[in-house]
């Protein structure tokens, strides 16, 4: 019998083209040297430096350091979500359709109405379009080293962040019973109480929870500013070329994001099993329970951080702040200075893109044997791996780059494929657990060989979903190939990183203008490539 040839043939062969025509320029601006990690120069720092870290620090001093300043990232993280929180609620409400007076009826106050939510919205994309870490480093040099600038960074980005989902998980719901209330004349924390929270509370918590569990790793990150916590840690042994000790602190990392992952499931199932098999008293009381437990968790981050807000609120510090962030004006927007802001914003997307796209092949074949299709032995050791991978910040796995390949773009690519792969290996593995088994199993009785089954019969059901992870995984690259410049890893970081070394504000504010820009760009790009792919057409 002939065979007749594959139709989709020559549109993957079109896009494999065109995907050569985009990547090769980028390959190019990221300085994609892969046979640089095999050099003498490298392999020979690289191994001096690996070899270091046996045996891991055990001493009982060093131990007592770490363990204080593992308690300080978890209370940064706390501390900071707390922050958040309470910036994120008013602001969701003021921004939320859901909750709009004026769009009851027509009335004079409706246009200033929309324009004050649009203008609120533009200050989300401000607080959640720069990295925490920018955040954190401009506060340092405020109010110096220590976990202030960290809660104040975190409070700042992920209020920004949770603001925009709330409001978006208010407007997805039902909003007829606050539509009602309001009509009745009620006010808006009525309506959100009695109208909204009912149905979005589980949805919104969950939310909050998986927030928290990135804290964690954020407030990590952002100890290599200054900012307190194990990632100060962390940069004091790498800078020292201390091996030992940087082993011990990658396996607290480890062990802290694992526990991070483990408490945000269980609170997130006992949070489902609350809402959906107790009775109404059973669930308020389980609620009430979390809430005191939350609060204390709240209040002890800020008594063990001790952290003095209100001496920040002074008038001689509101002058010195005011002071610092004016000389930021006005931007330098000269040419020579534009352009070379331009090329660093080429190098952060090649960094963003070749390292998310490395991460994703590399995902993919982790996520086989972690997905359970070699055994279980095999699925828990590559989990393990993928656990493993992420649990590295993407600045620790730039430093080890920078050793192994040189400073430049192409370590920042290095160092986002290996934490990313972890995260998209995870979530790739599980997509490939609940695809539909029909298509493959009826390959696999025709006689066709296990790989084929899989290209054609399971890859199809889970490719939209793989490629939505990816894009939304790119989102996120690019905040963070926009910081990783900061341990010599090219883009924008370290220009920022650089002119503020050198108290060059002006020129540092256009630096953080074309980051937030290219936040904004990429956030576009993404939502508008995952539209296409979901359309008929694409």
């Amino acid at each position: 019998m002939k065979l007749s040839r594959d139709p989709a043939a020559p549109g993957r062969a079109a896009a494999l083209l065109l995907a050569l025509v985009i990547l090769w320029p980028l390959g190019v601006v990221g300085e994609f040297r892969p046979w640089a990690l095999f050099e003498a120069h490298h392999l020979r720092v690289m191994g001096g430096f690996l070899a270091a870290f046996l045996p891991p620090a055990s001493s009982g001093e060093f131990l007592a350091y770490l363990g204080r300043a593992t308690l300080e990232t978890l209370a940064i993280a706390t501390a900071g979500m707390a922050l958040a929180f309470v910036l994120a609620v008013p602001l969701a409400m003021a921004t939320t359709q859901a909750l709009s007076v004026s769009r009851i009826g027509p009335g004079s106050g409706r246009r200033r109405a929309e324009w004050s939510r649009a203008l609120l919205r533009m200050l989300l994309v401000v607080l959640r379009g720069l990295p925490e870490l920018v955040w954190a480093l401009l506060f340092v040099r405020v109010f110096g080293l220590g976990p202030a600038a960290g809660v104040l960074a975190l409070g700042l980005t992920y209020g920004g962040m949770l603001a925009k989902v709330y409001a978006e998980i208010l407007e997805s719901g039902d909003s007829r019973p606050a539509r009602a209330l309001l009509e009745a004349g009620s006010n808006r924390l009525q309506a959100l109480c009695y109208g909204l929270l009912p149905g979005a509370a589980q949805e919104l918590t969950s939310y909050t929870v998986y927030r928290w569990e990135c804290a964690v790793r954020a407030s990590v990150v952002m100890g290599f500013v200054g900012a307190g916590g194990l990632g100060q840690l962390m940069d004091q042994s790498m800078r020292m070329l201390n091996g030992g000790e940087a082993a011990t602190i990658l396996l607290t990392f480890l062990l802290l994001v694992l526990a991070a992952d483990a408490l945000s499931g269980l609170l997130r199932r006992q949070l489902g099993e609350a809402s959906g098999h107790t009775g109404a008293l059973a669930f308020g009381a389980r609620t009430l329970l979390w809430l005191l437990l939350l609060g204390s968790a709240v209040a002890a981050s800020y008594a063990w951080l001790d952290l003095e807000f209100a001496a920040l609120l002074t008038g001689a510090a509101l002058a010195s702040m005011a002071d610092y962030f004016g000389a930021f004006f006005p931007l330098d927007l000269s040419p020579r200075w534009l352009a070379k802001v331009a090329w660093g914003s080429l190098e952060t997307v090649a960094i963003s893109a070749l390292g998310t796209l490395l991460a994703a092949a590399a995902g993919l074949l982790l996520a086989l044997p972690a997905s359970g299709r070699y055994g279980q032995a095999c699925a828990q050791l590559t989990r393990f791996l993928l656990n493993a991978l992420r649990s590295v910040p993407e600045l620790v796995w730039a430093t080890l780059m920078a050793l192994a390949a040189g400073l430049g773009p192409f370590a920042g690519i290095l160092a986002l494929a290996l934490h990313t792969s972890g995260v998209l290996g995870r979530l790739f593995a599980e997509a490939l657990q609940n695809a539909p088994p029909r298509p493959r199993d009826a390959l696999l009785e025709a006689g066709a060989p296990a790989a084929a089954a899989f290209l054609y019969g399971t890859l199809p059901e889970v490719s939209p979903q793989l490629i939505a992870y990816s894009l939304y995984r790119w989102e996120m690259n690019i905040r963070m190939a926009a910081i990783l410049g900061f341990v010599g890893a090219g883009g924008l970081g370290q220009l920022l990183y650089v002119e503020l070394s050198l108290f060059h504000y002006a020129q540092a504010s256009t630096v953080i203008a074309a980051m937030l820009l290219l936040s904004v760009a990429v956030d576009a790009g993404s939502a508008w490539l995952r539209r296409w792919l979901a359309s008929p057409g694409g």
